[in-house]
This record gives C-alpha cells, sequence and structure tokens, in this order.
C-alpha cells in the first residue's frame, strides 16, 4: 500500500514573465486559493521601498577616543597609587563608559583590551575599599573580555571571593585561572593559601 508521500503529482503551474505571477490553468480550489495568497505576498514585498542607502563605509579608529580613554586609565592609576582609592574607581569607570560607547565598526579586539584592562584595574580599587563582591564581580567582567593573558583579573576575583569566605568557589576559580594562564606566580600562590585555609576549616568543623 502505497503512501502519499510517495505520490508525486505534476501541477499545471504557469509564470507571467512580466509579474512573476504564478497561475495554474486547472486545479482545485485549494489550489487557487493558495496561489492568489501567495501572489499577493509577491506584490505586497516589491512595494517596499528599495533601501537606497548603504552603510558608511568602516571608519578607522578615532585616535581621540583612544587617548581619552588611555588619559582616564592613566589618570586612575595615579589616584590608585596615591591611595585615593574611591576616585580611582571614578576615573576607570569613565573609561569604561567612553571604551564601550566605541562605534560598532572599530574594532572588537581593541575594545576588549581596554575594557579588560580597566575592569582589571577598577577591581583592584575597589579591593583597596574592601568591596569585595564589586571587585570580584569587576575582575570577572576583565577576564570575560580577555581569557589568556590576564593572570591579574584572575587572580583578583579569587581573592575577593577568598575575603568573602567563598573558598570553594575561590578554588575552582584559581584552578581554571592556572589552565588559562599556565603556572602563573601568584595564582599558584593564591591556589596554596585556598588549600591550606580548606584545610584548617575541614579540620575545624
Amino acid at each position: 500500500m502505497s503512501s502519499e508521500l510517495e505520490t508525486f503529482t505534476m501541477l499545471p503551474l504557469q509564470i507571467d514573465p512580466q509579474t512573476k505571477a504564478l497561475t495554474a490553468t486547472s486545479g482545485s480550489r485549494a489550489l487557487q486559493s493558495e496561489l492568489a495568497s501567495l501572489n499577493a505576498l509577491h506584490r505586497s514585498l516589491l512595494a517596499l521601498d528599495t533601501p537606497n542607502q548603504v552603510p558608511p563605509p568602516p571608519l578607522p579608529v578615532n585616535p581621540k577616543r583612544s587617548a581619552n580613554v588611555s588619559k582616564l586609565r592613566d589618570s586612575g592609576n595615579t589616584e590608585y597609587r596615591k591611595g585615593k582609592h574611591a576616585d580611582a574607581v571614578k576615573f576607570y569607570t569613565l573609561g569604561l563608559q567612553m571604551a564601550l560607547t566605541r562605534p560598532l565598526w572599530e574594532p572588537q579586539q581593541l575594545v576588549r583590551e581596554e575594557v579588560a584592562a580597566l575592569y582589571a584595574n577598577r577591581a583592584q580599587a575597589h579591593m583597596g575599599l574592601q568591596n569585595w563582591a564589586e571587585g570580584a564581580s569587576d575582575a570577572e567582567a576583565s577576564v570575560e573580555a580577555k581569557r589568556v593573558g590576564n593572570s591579574k583579573a584572575w587572580w583578583r576575583r579569587g581573592k575577593c571571593l577568598v575575603e568573602m569566605g567563598r573558598l570553594i568557589e575561590a578554588k575552582e576559580w584559581v584552578s581554571k585561572g592556572l589552565e588559562m594562564e599556565g603556572d602563573e606566580g601568584e595564582l599558584v600562590a593564591l591556589l596554596k593559601d585556598i588549600n591550606v585555609k580548606l584545610g584548617e576549616k575541614s579540620n575545624s568543623s
């Protein structure tokens, strides 16, 4: 017994060379209805205005914006060295706002590099204020922008997690950082410290 799927029916369709409308010299009422709907859709699409504007060509990186981002980062670094951590956070935040609002046609890798550095620096400023949750969040954002070659951000989030008492999470994070960065000295030392604290915690419980 043959299935309907195995049956092929040649439909008497014709296409108008001018309008491209489909017609059938014969066929069911359902076929005629389908063709009428299809032709109506075709006419409505043709009636749409064809966009005649082309997007602007890619522009080179705006040197003024790059200079401003660097200046804000440097200003933040200066305030951090003075111990003015809250002021440093403000400068890094302004730098992030400027970096993140670059036009979409500018290289995304440039944005990632700028953002990774600014988030990592702001994480350290938050750590100076003992804002561990904010520091952990910024360090994680830095790693998301740049996963490899960013050991300071990996370390800073790990340190913030330790300070918040989230030792298991800190161990997992630092271990992952070591996979990305190799046997980086600060990360290795932090992992040892975490393991000691975990050992002390398990012994005291």
